[in-house]
Parts: C-alpha cells; sequence; structure tokens
C-alpha cells in the first residue's frame, strides 16, 4: 500500500481520529532511520537527531542518573499530554517514582515530574509554545528548553493553567540551579555544544 493509498483508506473510514489510530498508522509509514515522530495538536513530526542534539540529551540524562535511577529517566518515550491530540516524545522525562505504565504501556503525564527538549530548527517552535502550554496544563513541576542555537537553557517551574510562573535563562557554560524545585540538582551546562 502506498502512503496515498493509505491516506484515503484512513479518510474512508469513519474511525475516531485518535492518537493511538495516529501512532498506529505511523507504524506502517516509512520513518526515516534517526529520525524522531511526534503529535503536537493533531500534526506530524519527524525531526532528525543531530550530533550536538543527543550530546546535550546524553548529558542530562547522566546528570539525572546521579540522583535517580535509571527506570524514572525516559528518552523519546510517548506521553499523552492534555490538549488536543498531543503525543510528545520528549528528549527526557523523569517520572515519579512510584509511576506504572498503563494497560495500553504508556506513561501517564500525571506521573511527570520534569522534562527537557533540546531545539530542533524545524520543530523549535513547538518546544517554546504548544509543548510548553501542554506541560504546563499537565502540571509538569519543571520544564527546561535546552537551545543550541541560542547557547541558552531556558526553565520554567510553577506551573499555573496554561502557563509557567516563573521563567529563567542561563547561558550555556552556566549552571541550571534546580536546587529549589523538587528536583534538588544542578545541572551543569559547560560541555553543551552550540550549533
Amino acid at each position: 500500500m502506498t502512503v496515498l493509498e493509505d491516506r484515503i483508506e484512513m479518510a474512508d473510514e469513519s474511525e475516531e481520529l485518535t492518537l493511538d489510530v495516529l501512532f498506529e498508522r505511523l507504524e506502517h509509514m516509512p520513518t526515516p532511520e534517526g529520525y524522531k515522530v511526534e503529535i503536537v495538536e493533531g500534526a506530524i513530526f519527524m525531526s532528525p537527531q543531530r550530533d550536538t542534539h543527543w550530546e546535550i540529551i546524553l548529558d542530562i540524562v547522566e546528570q539525572l542518573r546521579t540522583k535517580y535511577p535509571r527506570k524514572r529517566v525516559k528518552s523519546d518515550v510517548r506521553v499523552d499530554y492534555p490538549g488536543h491530540l498531543n503525543g510528545f516524545a520528549s528528549d527526557v522525562t523523569l517520572v515519579a517514582e512510584d509511576a506504572a505504565k498503563s494497560s495500553k504501556g504508556l506513561w501517564s503525564y500525571q506521573d511527570v515530574e520534569f522534562v527537557a527538549e533540546v531545539i530542533s530548527k524545524g520543530t523549535g517552535p513547538n518546544d517554546y509554545g504548544p509543548k510548553k502550554t501542554a506541560y504546563a496544563t499537565a502540571e509538569v513541576p519543571v520544564y527546561l528548553i535546552a537551545d543550541p542555537y541560542q547557547g541558552k537553557c531556558h526553565f520554567y517551574t510553577q506551573p499555573k493553567g496554561d502557563d509557567y510562573t516563573t521563567e529563567t535563562t542561563v547561558t550555556f557554560g552556566t549552571d541550571v540551579d534546580l536546587t529549589h524545585t523538587h528536583l534538588g540538582l544542578t545541572l551543569k551546562t559547560h560541555e553543551f555544544p552550540r550549533d
């Protein structure tokens, strides 16, 4: 079946369009190797993982692992968030100690304690816009954006409604002090590469 035939079949079906249906359809479509797929407000985004992107993700994961067990730290794992068709595969996610997967095998956004996104050129507006809104609505306590194009980290705390009440920005090379949050640690950004 071609992509066009698959789209026509999707349009002809009366099946309700849900995240599960969309992700199931995506599993049957050819996704280029090294690309991550997310659904943001019903739109499908594929972004390549570059060396810079991966190095920052790995650095964040390694620092989280100094305090948290491996089973709590996730990367590129689907979590469905509030809003219209939001199925994100965040770059880094920390789930609560007592978190458990649903019967569908998914983590619940209610168990997410920290999210980090590393900006990609094509999907950066999502991280600063609808994804930030969804994370705040989900009451994710700490949201970090690492932006290798700006050479800065933006971190957001104190979610209220669909936004965060506190935003702090630091330049790469400056510590991200999260000791005042439930994370209780400081992220070093000295080795974060720039694009």
